[in-house]
């Protein structure tokens, strides 16, 4: 990670679950960007340059999964830390998304409190 605020890409189809997002990240010293799709994480992705990625699972058009696979083969993503935001958390799915190379994976609902430790916790595990 850069010495400048850790920067943030949270990738997410429904509004209000980024806008509750964006409520509970905006003050804690992350450069953010959301993203309403997969297609437009993609396009979106290279110039803002994420030390973590936040995906949900479940999206219309290209799911997490899927953005995932897509994001993994542009330029300088390859190592970059996800973590898929996913109301599947049994422990079958979560393996499943760990093997994709999820760094973790965080339930929805997520407590907006938690949840900027919890991606100061990813920051310092990943190859950020």
């Amino acid at each position: 990670m850069n010495t400048s605020a850790p920067r943030i890409l949270y990738v997410e189809d429904e509004a209000d679950i980024r806008e509750v997002a964006e409520f509970a990240l905006e003050d804690e010293g992350f450069d953010l960007l959301f993203c309403a799709s997969g297609q437009e994480a993609l396009e979106q992705v290279v110039a803002f340059a994420p030390d973590l990625i936040l995906l949900d699972v479940m999206m219309p058009g290209m799911d997490g999964p899927s953005t995932l696979g897509q994001l993994r083969q542009l330029p300088g993503l390859a190592e970059t830390a996800v973590a898929f935001l996913t109301a599947k958390v049994q422990p079958r799915e979560v393996e499943s998304f760990l093997a994709l190379g999820a760094l973790e994976v965080i339930a929805k609902p997520f407590d907006p409190m938690a949840l900027p430790e919890q991606i100061r916790e990813l920051l310092s595990r990943g190859n950020c």
